[in-house]
């Protein structure tokens, strides 16, 4: 029964993908709620807040437990590492509004469609549905399944029988009402947020307020000027946190807000055509692509006729993309899995450009409507900017773990402070006031805005480099990455393809190579005609478009293409493409070539066809274009040359980009018709014509930034959606792979039949010509071992399609092959963010690198993401280069360091700028003494205040050390500093404290004043402010006071110094010349207060005169403990030798996933497998591999 309850209780939304979330169902009561209030009221709002930042605590205290069915509030909670919680109401919405159809029955479904998740959510007779809004989604109640489902899409279990039949014809109006009433608006609405409420926000930080009752505490014992500085600096801090986030909010409101008013013309059943406003469209709605350019306001799914799509919101190259109708086919599968090479060729996505539709006889193109609102593809984008993945970052949960320990020093300190003072029997009043203060002393309230101090300068000189920052606590994070992923096409190379040159065939024998540029026209062939007509390229607005690859292959042959011109024929209007040589092109014995009929290029069967026909003759030709193994298969083998592979080898070993072209002629009848022309008995016994070489030039500073990298002990990975072949040449050639490094080659295959999953390894060279022999690759090793320091000396390529089968058939060999993988060939967006996460999961820190949308996924995912391009993909990356190559990285990472090494420095000095106030203030109240208002405003202000502001104003160090400094606040060498350094204030002090006391010449707590002859002597009464006394006796003047604070006050000075660190991540401490010039400053005011005999110094300083020798001794004291400190900071702690040996004497091994795989791959002599094949073994749905590869 519990264990039923528990199972209504709880449930998983979106269950397997990115966004999971646990959901909780509770019910509010009465007398809970009037309880909570009470308290609200009776803690003057103190509960109210920390409701605020605990909403489960809220949820729990208001409510009792239930199932989901009953409940009234439902608590959520993600299932990541940080399991935050959110609370959200249930709320209903009512149909009965929506008027049903005359003659309807009430009880009969409201919606046509069956198998929609609406007529299961309808609770009848009220016509009422239940719902959440989770992260602008919506999810109704299933009354069937009792879950909460999401709403706003068509079904994926439809067929394309279904979508055809179904919808293909539009909605009813009635049933378009409910649906809308139900899916909500089709409008990606994105509020600028109102200052008020981010301001509210920033300020309810429990940090903040922790600072607000201190400064309460200081203003009350009239402590002003300090209070007033931080209360500046505060409020400086907030507003530039506000401004920031309001400019992203507007931003991205601007960036949307145009595609909610799109006016499209939808068709209803009764009613026909008419248009309407975007916002009103709903999922199954039917509307017409009716041939104006159109910024598509959904989803939708091509049912009839065909358009040419501009794709670059999403992919980020603006590439025509043509989109084919979804096939009208009986097939019991759903429509997805139907087309299963790619569905997405039939899906219009939101945010694109239709450019140019193409209709068919039977009237405009048609589409019907997949998905609205946030549910797109372009609502999933601004949700990921929207909710972004949290920053798991360990310095700010150790800066809060830090203040946190301090306070309980500080409340150590309060203990002490009651019971020294309540033994005096001292009023009330001043006990507390006094233990509040000693409270305060030891957590500095400036901790969160020093914080930021150095990642705001850090974005600054970012800035001046050209790199735009949105979420600068990331930068802190840039300091640990460790493993950085590149997108290969304009990241790494330049952005397109240039033509090299072509090598004709002819006789089964290669001829002379043809170079480009060259001053003589390609001459007339068949290579010319395959080059002038094998493409997909389509003129728009007067221009030639398509892939870059093939208008760099048109362009090379000189000649011209007409505008889509349409040819007459039995199916209707069929588009039909001309070409014709241009005044520069060689004569050809024809006026042009009609190309009729294309087979489409496709990753998975890597070659494209076309059938054309020479203008005024009867035959047709089939020319063909691919990768030159797939293409020379198709080919009758005495056309293909012998030395075919060896020539193929030489350039591709080039890093050269080959594509080979083939031809045939067809013998058709006169009147056939082509759209019937089966692909396999065409694509058959073709002539070899030659191959085509293209090169990707690498960007100049590919080399040298991937060099520093490597150097640097940071791992590169190449991720693209380009051929593996390529990928894997580029990847040789800007020195991803070091020449003598095996690339091992993983191709892993789907079950099929009763064959299970298989996963095949072999070698790259062996892949690509059988007949190299594996003891050839082996060249140079050295310079590899030298680079990377590791000893792998093998690399791992593979695709896309091989590491989706892998993650669901072979995932616990999935970590080593990361560990020890390089390129990630024919990527789609989806995977690219996969393999981030997958890297994360191994502990890496993953900075990754792309100049398109297609990788805005994976830049969102990654520690940090760069993008170098200006498209809206950079909207949800953290950085944007300005200068697109990849030299903003090492950049990046510099400044990442610089800015963590400054923040942990910065947190240190505070923690001991704060335990040696605590330090001096507690011995004065041994004897019911405090450091004068004066004495306290020049520790805080003048030292303290400035040194904060400038300490991280140091640049970052030019070159990148081959180590990372160190990830969070609680390591030993950053705790051991701290502990150390409180230790030398705590004996100098109480050393200073107790020997003043020995002195011939101390006096203690005296009404008198006492002097040292010579010295001017002094009125001991006390200036008015801050003061217990009680008649005559001060509660400042003291000789143990006046010993005291220079002790303290120059020791903040020298932590300060010691903690200012150069080299390895830093510049040295002297390139900062505001922060060295302000030390001297500083020393040079604390010397001058503490050896000037003067009245009036002494007075204002609440200083008793002392012997000069006496002042010496205290200089003595502070330079022994600069030594000792500096010496123990610079070469004990910082020493990183020294560290390592005791790692390795202490056996301590890094606990990173990967590390423990590295080192277990390292003791695998099976591994890596080279050349064989290996099976999944499937049993009682677990998931098993061969014995061969389990430890």
């Amino acid at each position: 029964m519990e264990e039923k309850l528990w199972k209504d209780h709880c449930v998983l939304l979106n269950k397997d993908e990115e966004n999971e979330l646990e959901i909780f169902g509770y019910k509010t009561r009465g007398w809970r709620r009037a309880l909570c209030i009470a308290g609200y009221v009776l803690s003057c709002g103190a509960l109210l807040l920390l409701f605020y930042w605990k909403p489960e605590w809220d949820v729990w205290a208001n409510c009792i437990r239930c199932s989901l069915e009953e409940a009234d509030v439902i608590l959520l909670r993600t299932t990541d590492e940080f399991q935050r919680y959110t609370r959200k109401k249930v709320t209903w919405i009512d149909l009965s509004t929506s008027t049903l159809p005359v003659g309807r029955n009430s009880d009969g479904p409201l919606v046509a469609d069956k198998d929609s998740v609406i007529n299961r959510a309808i609770m009848k007779p009220q016509l009422k549905v239940r719902c959440i809004q989770v992260q602008k989604i919506r999810y109704i109640w299933d009354f069937s399944v009792k879950e909460f489902k999401k709403v706003g899409s068509l079904e994926d279990s439809n067929t394309c029988h279904n979508i055809h039949h179904k919808f293909g014809a539009g909605l009813t109006r009635e049933e378009q009402k409910i649906r809308q009433l139900v899916c909500g608006p089709n409008a990606i609405e994105v509020e600028i947020r109102p200052i008020w409420k981010l301001l509210f926000k920033e300020i309810l930080n429990p940090f903040y307020v922790f600072q607000t009752f201190t400064l309460t505490l200081w203003l009350s014992q009239g402590y002003t000027e300090y209070s007033v500085a931080i209360i500046i600096l505060s409020i400086i801090s907030v507003g530039l946190t506000v401004y920031d986030l309001r400019q992203q909010s507007t931003k991205l409101h601007d960036l949307v807000e145009e595609h909610n008013k799109v006016q499209v013309t939808v068709c209803t059943k009764s009613e026909g055509c008419k248009e309407l406003e975007s916002r009103n469209l709903v999922p199954g709605d039917m509307f017409l692509l009716d041939g104006k350019k159109l910024s598509l306001p959904c989803d939708a799914v091509l049912i009839d006729g065909s358009c040419i799509v501009n794709e670059g919101m999403l992919t980020g190259e603006s590439v025509p993309v043509t989109k084919t109708p979804l096939p009208l086919t009986e097939s019991p599968m759903p429509w997805k899995t139907h087309s299963v090479e790619d569905y997405r060729r039939h899906v219009l996505f939101c945010g694109t450009e239709v450019i140019q539709t193409k209709p068919t006889g039977r009237g405009p193109a048609r589409a019907v409507v997949l998905q609205t609102g946030f549910n797109t593809a372009k609502g999933d984008l601004v949700r990921s900017i929207l909710y972004p993945k949290p920053v798991n970052f360990k310095l700010y949960r150790d800066a809060f773990k830090f203040i946190v320990s301090l306070s309980a020093i500080g409340v150590f300190g309060l203990i002490y402070t009651v019971c020294v003072f309540v033994s005096h029997k001292k009023p009330v009043a001043d006990v507390v006031a006094m233990a509040l203060l000693l409270l305060t002393v030891a957590v500095p309230p400036t901790i969160p805005a020093a914080l930021t101090t150095g990642t705001v300068y850090a974005q600054r000189r970012l800035k001046k480099k050209k790199i735009f920052c949105i979420s600068p606590q990331r930068i802190n994070i840039c300091g640990q990455i460790n493993l950085v992923c590149f997108d290969k096409t304009g990241t790494l190379t330049e952005d397109g393809l240039d033509l090299w040159g072509i090598i004709p065939s002819e006789g089964s024998r290669f001829q002379e190579i043809y170079k480009f540029p060259s001053s003589t026209p390609l001459p007339w062939g068949p290579m010319c005609g395959a080059m002038a007509s094998c493409h997909s390229l389509v003129v728009l607005d007067k221009k030639i478009q398509g892939d870059p690859l093939d208008l760099k292959m048109f362009e090379g042959t000189c000649w011209e293409m007409d505008d889509s011109s349409t040819a007459q024929d039995g199916t209707g209007a069929l588009s039909t493409c001309i070409v014709r040589p241009g005044p520069m092109a060689s004569s050809a014995p024809m006026e042009g070539i009609a190309i009729l009929h294309q087979f489409p290029f496709s990753s998975g069967l890597q070659r494209m066809s076309v059938v054309s026909q020479k203008i005024g003759e009867v035959q047709y030709d089939l020319y063909m274009k691919g990768a030159p193994e797939i293409v020379s298969s198709f080919c009758r083998q005495e056309t293909v040359p012998a030395n075919f592979v060896e020539e193929l080898k030489t350039y591709t070993s080039q890093g050269f980009r080959v594509i080979a072209l083939a031809h045939k002629v067809l013998s058709l009848g006169k009147d056939v018709d082509l759209s019937k022309l089966e692909r396999d008995e065409a694509e058959s016994e073709l002539i070899f014509l030659g191959l085509l070489v293209m090169e990707n030039r690498l960007k100049q500073e590919t080399k040298p930034v991937l060099r520093e990298l490597a150097a640097a002990h940071i791992g590169s990975v190449m991720v693209t959606g380009d051929n593996l072949q390529t990928a894997v040449t580029v990847a040789r050639n800007a020195g991803m792979i070091h020449t003598g490094s095996k690339v091992i080659l993983i191709e892993a295959n789907e079950p099929e039949g009763s064959t299970p999953a298989s996963i095949a390894w072999r070698l790259a060279e062996e892949s690509k010509t059988n007949t190299a022999a594996p003891h050839e690759i082996c060249a140079n090793t050295e310079e590899k071992i030298t680079l990377e320091g590791e000893t792998c000396n093998y690399h791992f390529a593979i695709n896309g399609k091989s590491y989706q089968v892998i993650i669901k058939h072979f995932y616990n060999l999935l970590p080593k092959i990361l560990v020890n993988a390089t390129v990630f060939a024919r990527m789609s967006p989806g995977q690219k963010s996969s393999l981030v996460e997958e890297f994360q999961k191994l502990n890496y820190y993953v900075g990754m690198c792309g100049d398109g949308a297609n990788d805005c996924g994976a830049l969102k995912m990654a520690h940090a993401g760069i993008s170098l391009s200006e498209q809206e993909a950079s909207v949800a990356s953290p950085f944007t280069s300005q200068i697109p190559n990849i030299q903003c990285v090492p950049e990046l990472i510099r400044e990442g360091r610089a800015a963590l090494v400054a923040s942990f420095a910065v947190v240190k000095y505070l923690t001991l700028y704060g335990l040696i106030q605590f330090v001096g203030t507690a011995l004065l109240f041994w004897q019911l003494q405090i450091f004068g208002i004066h004495q306290y405003l020049i520790q805080d202000v003048v030292i303290t205040l400035l040194v904060c502001l400038t300490m991280s104003l140091t640049e970052a160090y030019p070159k990148l050390a081959p180590y990372r400094p160190p990830s969070q606040l609680i390591s030993p060498p950053l705790l051991l500093s701290i502990i150390l350094n409180v230790c030398f204030t705590i004996i100098m002090q109480t050393c200073g404290f107790l020997l003043v006391k020995k002195q011939p010449w101390y006096v203690a707590l005296a009404s008198q004043s006492h002097c040292s002859p010579g010295n001017h002597t002094m009125s001991p009464t006390s200036p008015g402010g801050n003061t217990t006394s009680s008649g005559a006796q001060s509660s400042v003047l003291s000789y143990e006071d006046t010993t005291l604070w220079p002790l303290s006050s120059i020791n903040c000075i020298i932590v300060a110094f010691v903690f200012s660190k150069g080299k390895p991540f830093r510049k040295p401490i002297y390139t900062n010349y505001v922060f060295s010039v302000l030390l001297a400053f500083q020393l040079a005011i604390c010397l001058f207060l503490f050896f000037a005999d003067i009245d009036a110094v002494y007075r204002g300083m609440e200083f008793l005169c002392t012997p000069v020798i006496w002042r010496v001794y205290i200089l003595l004291m502070l330079v022994v403990t600069f030594c000792v400190s500096f010496f123990t900071e610079d070469v004990i702690l910082q020493n990183k030798h020294l560290w390592l040996l005791l790692k390795a004497w202490f056996g301590y091994q890094s606990k990173s996933q990967y590390r423990k795989w590295q080192r277990m791959l390292q003791r695998d002599p099976n591994w890596p497998p080279i050349n064989r094949r290996d099976f999944a073994v499937k049993t009682m749905d677990e998931i098993y591999i061969n014995p061969t590869y389990e430890h």
